[in-house]
């Protein structure tokens, strides 16, 4: 076994522990669990599904925790919710959502980034998307935060609490679509098959707590991440606004990938070793548990040089910022979707984009990544 290492989790920027503990040794051993760190070692054990299995918990999440022909079936389902097609049909209605948003915003004073921006636009967007009614988004922003709160705890039981809390949450809204049919991807959802038979309630609960609990906060998160990168480095910020400027919208939508590489806030990823195996010059046990660190990873100089360097087209084959392998995740065109909308209707209402003077951003608690508080001002 390799030497054990102990990650500094009271380090303001956990970027820069995942930087020189990869320095040292692509593969780490820490709490009992192996911490793939170089680009290339996470890359392998992600598209080695065979080697390396998703199913790491007792609680079966569809499809993250599913491998093989089984996760294929129910991939299959999930892509027909995401193509590009049903994407393209959301975007004006996230539009409107971050039009208002952002016009609401005062100017000139320090503003909540992702309080005021991140968590309604995530919540409105994501309803819209599921059909889920406008008068809930109080009760999602609630479960939000709580939901934050406990991840940053690491306490299982009350994590296990909140998520039932979810679960229950999403149940009522089945129930309400049972006894009266509505044509929502929800509604549509209660329709679906997979090899031959109806999805179960427990199924359809999982599938739409995956694409919600998850990406809720991560959605909010990432545009805490976008916006303290353009409100901190000026000369990006006229990048982006001049592409905004000229409706290159694939050209957003690579520089919003890239600033999110540079930043990652999609810390990690579970597997377990199906098989004793190398990885990274370690000896990988069979059952032995192991952190794909995307962080790490994306920011690897073997890979990409200056790994603060913002190159959005040099550094876009070798992105993991969605992953990589079977488990690439589906949401892709959906989120660059969401986070381009809301990038452009935030450039386009201001002239410009700087921090707060009054108050400094502050970095979340691993295990989440990301900022906890962005003040900015918009101009």
């Amino acid at each position: 076994m390799g030497e054990p290492v102990e990650i500094d989790t009271g380090q303001a920027d956990q970027r820069a522990v995942y930087d020189a503990l990869r320095a040292r040794c692509p593969v780490a051993h820490e709490d009992g669990a192996w911490v793939v760190l170089r680009h290339a070692e996470v890359v392998a054990a992600a598209t080695d599904p065979v080697a390396f299995s998703s199913n790491v918990t007792g609680r079966r999440a569809i499809p993250n925790s599913l491998d093989g022909p089984e996760h294929a079936a129910y991939r299959a389902v999930v892509d027909r919710y995401l193509t590009a097609e049903r994407v393209a049909r959301q975007e004006p209605v996230c539009r409107q959502h971050a039009v208002a948003i952002v016009d609401a915003l005062p100017r000139d004073v320090t503003v909540k980034t992702i309080g005021g921006i991140g968590v309604p636009y995530a919540v409105r967007s994501q309803s819209s998307w599921l059909g889920w009614p406008a008068e809930l988004e109080g009760e999602l922003v609630a479960w939000m935060q709580d939901n934050h709160a406990a991840t940053r705890s690491a306490d299982r039981a009350r994590t296990a609490e909140v998520a039932e809390r979810f679960d229950h949450f999403i149940r009522t809204l089945l129930d309400e679509r049972r006894d009266r049919p509505v044509v929502d991807v929800t509604g549509e959802l209660l329709q679906e098959t997979v090899e031959g038979r109806p999805l179960t309630v427990e199924e359809v609960v999982s599938i739409l707590r995956n694409w919600t609990a998850g990406d809720l906060g991560s959605l909010a998160t990432s545009v805490g991440v976008i916006v303290h990168f353009l409100a901190a480095n000026p000369a990006p910020q006229r990048e982006v606004r001049a592409l905004v400027e000229a409706g290159d919208r694939a050209g957003v939508e690579a520089a919003v990938e890239e600033i999110l590489r540079i930043d990652d806030p999609f810390v990690a990823n579970r597997r377990v070793a199906t098989r004793t195996l190398g990885l990274g010059g370690e000896t990988i046990s069979e059952g032995d548990r192991l952190l794909l660190n995307w962080t790490a990873a994306n920011r690897d100089p073997l890979v990409f040089g200056d790994p603060d360097e913002f190159d959005p087209a040099g550094h876009a084959a070798a992105n993991l910022v969605f992953g990589i392998g079977p488990h690439v995740c589906p949401g892709r065109e959906l989120t660059l979707m969401e986070l381009r909308v809301v990038v452009e209707e935030l450039l386009v209402r201001t002239t410009w984009l700087e921090p707060a003077r009054d108050r400094p951003a502050v970095r979340e608690t691993p295990p989440v990544g990301g900022w906890a508080r962005v003040p900015v001002v918009l101009r």
